[in-house]
């Protein structure tokens, strides 16, 4: 049996852990908070900015009648030789299976595409992502070249010949640190370099993989297809996995001690509100023609659409954080009941020997 003093430097050694994972817990609840307030508060202009295209949709001509092709580069469909991947992860860890899960997904998005012939850049976002994805896959040539720069990096993709690249899958922009404020012009920046790219040709096809959050127990990992556009205002999902019955327990009973609201904030008069614009049948006067405007409204959409996957992974990771803390406490608690019976029975055992002892040598007396 293990020595008292040895038990009870363990039993401070769990108690002081049961102390810093209460405290993240706490931090990570009212980050989450904060987190959901974000994502609301940039929910009015994405829903306008929706409705304003799909009122430009109905008055603007934005298929050439001739040839029946759109007019918008961002609108055309064509077969996937180049895919673009964004993978939105942590920066740090200490968050359950949140990270894991995204990777699992991403490595099953890439087998999903088993042709050799279709080759895959990867758009790091996240320092877990990075490293994981660094670790199986090269940077593209043009990255390597010039390593270091941690900003919002162009992409890259050779095009002149599939067959040019050596490898398949490669990574061609890494961003780190910036998830600990979520910036709409890191989002811009980065649809911006996107759209460039796909506009020459350079790739056919974005996907966007990151963890969805509704509420702290409506979450689901989705791989949204970006690019090209199908319809305006519809999530054009390419994969989605969603969240066991035990994951969802383990958060409501996180969400309930932390005091984290369950339910999704109702937005619906605010969405109605925007939705009238869109569906009202006044003929609108505008100072450019509609398919002008529709031409430069249409990339801010994509913008609009990365900046809300990355503060909707960002609240998803709080909630992930905060349930593994909790779960984290929970055990520590059960651990520190566990090693004081176990000092109990050592000291009671202790007890009884000496006693033993004493009755034994009065009685050889």
């Amino acid at each position: 049996m293990a020595n008292i003093l040895d038990i009870r430097r363990r039993i401070r050694s769990v108690v002081n852990t049961r102390q810093i994972t209460k405290a993240m817990k706490t931090v990570s609840a009212a980050k989450l908070r904060r987190a959901q307030e974000s994502a609301l508060a940039a929910r009015p202009y994405s829903q306008m900015l929706t409705n304003v295209l799909k009122s430009l949709v109905s008055r603007a001509d934005i298929y050439d009648p001739a040839t029946g092709l759109p007019i918008h580069p961002l609108l055309a469909e064509r077969p996937e030789k180049n895919v673009l991947l964004i993978v939105v992860t942590g920066d740090k860890g200490l968050a359950g299976a949140f990270n894991t899960n995204i990777l699992k997904m991403a490595s099953k998005f890439i087998q999903s595409k088993p042709d050799q012939n279709v080759n895959i850049d990867i758009e790091c976002i996240g320092r877990k992502g990075r490293d994981f994805m660094r670790r199986r896959y090269p940077m593209a040539p043009e990255k390597a070249s010039a390593d270091g720069a941690t900003g919002a990096s162009p992409v890259h993709s050779d095009t002149e010949g599939a067959s040019a690249r050596a490898d398949r899958v490669q990574i061609v922009g890494e961003h780190i640190g910036v998830l600990g404020k979520v910036d709409y012009n890191f989002a811009a920046t980065l649809s911006e370099s996107v759209i460039a790219s796909y506009t020459r040709h350079e790739i056919d096809s974005v996907y966007v993989l990151f963890n969805e959050f509704k509420s702290v127990i409506a979450q689901r990992l989705i791989a949204e297809r970006l690019l090209p556009i199908k319809q305006v205002g519809a999530i054009d999902v390419a994969m989605a996995e969603e969240a066991s019955e035990e994951e969802r327990k383990k958060r409501l009973e996180a969400a309930k001690s932390a005091g984290v609201g369950l339910r999704p904030i109702d937005t619906s008069a605010v969405d109605e509100a925007a939705a009238t614009f869109g569906a009202s049948q006044v003929d609108y006067i505008y100072e450019q023609p509609p398919q002008q405007l529709f031409q430069g409204i249409l990339p801010k959409y994509i913008g609009i659409q990365i900046f809300r996957a990355l503060l909707e992974s960002v609240a998803a990771e709080h909630a992930a954080r905060m349930t593994a803390m909790d779960a984290a406490t929970s055990n520590a608690s059960d651990m520190i009941d566990s090693l004081t019976l176990i000092m109990n029975r050592a000291r009671q055992a202790k007890i009884t020997k000496e006693i033993i002892e004493i009755v034994s040598g009065a009685a050889a007396q």
